[in-house]
């Protein structure tokens, strides 16, 4: 197995800096759940991706239990006083609007208009992002200092968008193979509108890893998969089911990792499969700090990909999570929010995430009785220790006496004593001289899907 190299503290700067600029260039991004927003941001990550593979499902299209939208347009969005001011206008921020308003052109009552009102008290100078995929309404999202200026007038409300039920939702993929079939998901999404750690951090951090990726020799294939939230994977889902369910070995849903908070994940339903294990044995090794949030919890496709009759082994990965922080789904959430530091030490940590997903294989010694250490180089010539062999002699012998094929790396590293990170080394030598031989979790022959 060929060992990974981590990016130095000069390259991860580099990396974060320009995951920092790629957010501002998506942050303007009118996006839904389908529609040209969509499209114009897989677009631009494809720039960065060219094999990136970009699909479109028409609307109507019945995927499980749920049927694709029609595509939502929308052109322009305003609320126009009587003296001809615009005064909550979608061109300025398109949080403004309920995503996936129906059209509208009509003149209201303040009372009549404040029923498609919403604002947040508690937060006064902040807008809400608020959705209706598939309930037909409309209404605008204002500040509450905004809508305590409104006065008694006729005000004319504007909304210029359109329903396509020959429309389509678009969504993206990219396979990296590695040195066997078996699989890592990588997945995201990219559905809102100008919301930086919520939206966009995930798909960024996703999107360097796999540059990260393409540079290493993997031992697993790796799929990055891209999709508006909810009703995208669950499109993805029913295309790909089966065959995720055979191949996929470990998989990470990337959500809010852009801000400079603590770490966290969201686990499996039963918090046991073997991506629950990789990242709470990097999580409590590299950041103790860290909070495990039960399934209870989930709130992104990391509830499609491990529902019942699903069951992919998948985790999300955030720093603080959706609706744990303050400025989750409002105008706060900005590009204020997230940093060139946080971006590149999320990478970093997915990162070691996989690396440990690499090698976290079953292990099995080839020889009966220990292995004579000296023919290989790897006990010392002479041995004046007072009765203790060094620090390094022992961990090989005690790793080595450990490996019987059924227990993996993380089980090796809590028996030994001796982080994972510091047993890769040594794991490789090992491989290499003939002494241990991998053991992988599931072995399968179809090509990739």
């Amino acid at each position: 197995m060929t060992h990974h190299r981590l990016l130095d503290l000069d390259q991860l700067h580099s990396m974060g800096t320009n995951m920092y600029e790629l957010a501002k260039r998506l942050f303007p991004i009118a996006r839904s759940i389908t529609g040209d927003g969509v499209r114009e941001t897989l677009n631009i990550l494809k720039e960065y991706l060219p094999n990136l593979q970009i699909y479109e499902q028409p609307s109507g299209s019945r995927c499980f239990d749920w049927t694709v939208p029609p595509e939502w347009k929308i052109r322009d969005a305003y609320i126009m006083d009587e003296l001809g001011n615009k005064i909550v206008d979608w061109q300025e921020n398109n949080l403004h609007i309920i995503n996936y308003s129906e059209p509208v052109d009509k003149k209201l009552s303040l009372t009549e208009l404040q029923e498609h009102l919403h604002s947040i008290p508690s937060m006064p100078d902040a807008i809400p992002y608020v959705t209706s995929y598939y309930s037909r309404t409309w209404g605008f999202c204002i500040t509450h200092e905004q809508r305590e200026r409104l006065t008694e007038q006729i005000y004319h409300i504007v909304i210029d968008s359109e329903f396509m039920e020959n429309g389509s939702l678009t969504y993206a993929d990219l396979i990296l193979p590695g040195e066997v079939y078996q699989e890592v998901l990588i997945s995201s999404y990219i559905c809102h509108p100008s919301m930086a750690n919520n939206e966009l951090s995930g798909p960024i951090v996703a999107i360097f890893l796999m540059l990260y990726l393409q540079q290493q020799r993997n031992y697993y294939t790796y799929r990055l998969v891209l999709t508006p939230e909810t009703i995208g994977s669950i499109v993805y889902l029913s295309h790909h089911k089966t065959y995720l369910q055979e191949h996929v070995v470990a998989g990470y849903m990337l959500s809010c990792l852009g801000d400079d908070r603590g770490y966290s994940f969201i686990s499996s339903r039963y918090a046991n499969n073997h991506a629950d294990r990789i990242t709470r044995t990097i999580m409590t090794q590299q950041h103790p700090e860290f909070t495990e949030y039960s399934w209870l919890y989930r709130g992104s496709d990391e509830r499609q990909y491990g529902s019942p009759n699903i069951d992919l082994p998948v985790v999300a990965i955030c720093r603080s999570p959706f609706g744990t922080y303050p400025e989750y789904h409002t105008s706060h959430d900005n590009l204020n929010m997230i940093s060139a530091k946080g971006l590149q030490e999320s990478l970093d940590l997915m990162i070691q995430i996989v690396h440990l997903t690499e090698y976290n294989h079953y292990y099995r010694t080839t020889t009966h009785g220990e292995p004579q250490l000296g023919k290989y180089g790897l006990y010392p010539k002479q041995t004046d220790f007072n009765g203790y062999l060094e620090k390094q002699v022992e961990v090989t012998i005690d790793l080595i006496s450990y490996a019987d094929g059924t227990t993996d790396l993380i089980r090796l590293s809590d028996l030994v004593g001796v982080p994972v990170h510091n047993l890769y080394p040594l794991i490789d030598r090992l491989v290499k001289l003939g002494l241990l031989e991998r053991q992988p979790y599931r072995k399968t022959t179809r090509q990739p899907q």
